[in-house]
């Protein structure tokens, strides 16, 4: 059995290394880490001004932060509301469950992000109007504003 501990399991640089400056967190993906299939977890350290992804939904999947130490801050459709260690949020799928954590303190925050895992994803980023979508090993990052017709291409 492997297993991660959640105060203090090691976290890498980035989820992939590509951040630009206000998303330069540490991760750790646990799914891959301990076998996990049907569900994901993850772990961010967020040094004072950063955050872990933009401002976003998911389509496809249900997200829960814990806070587990320092205090997050988080966006929503609601505003804004710092969170402290032991505080649980969830974030269901579709336009409500839109979310940015952030750590807007001085001091370190680690969170987890919990999700269910879906074959694909499909996520909405409303303030830069992009679309992500997953499929497999494909990924691609569209604008919600070009939007074709169904035949558009088509003979």
């Amino acid at each position: 059995m492997e297993t991660f501990n959640l105060f203090n399991g090691q976290t890498d640089t980035g989820p992939d290394g590509t951040e630009p400056p206000g998303y330069l967190c540490h991760a750790a993906r646990l799914g891959p880490k301990l076998g996990a299939s049907r569900l994901g977890m993850s772990i961010y350290d967020l040094p004072p001004g950063e955050a872990i992804c933009p401002y976003h939904f998911e389509w496809t999947d249900e997200e829960w932060l814990i806070v587990v130490s320092g205090s997050a801050t988080v966006r929503t459709p609601e505003g804004e509301t710092v969170l402290s260690p032991g505080d649980v949020a969830c974030f269901p799928a579709g336009p409500s469950g839109a979310h940015h954590v952030g750590n807007s303190s001085e001091q370190p925050v680690r969170v987890a992000l919990l999700s269910t895992k879906n074959e694909f994803g499909i996520a909405e980023y409303p303030d830069s109007d992009k679309v992500g979508v997953w499929a497999g090993d494909a990924h691609y990052m569209l604008r919600r504003a070009s939007h074709l017709d169904y035949w558009d291409g088509e003979r």
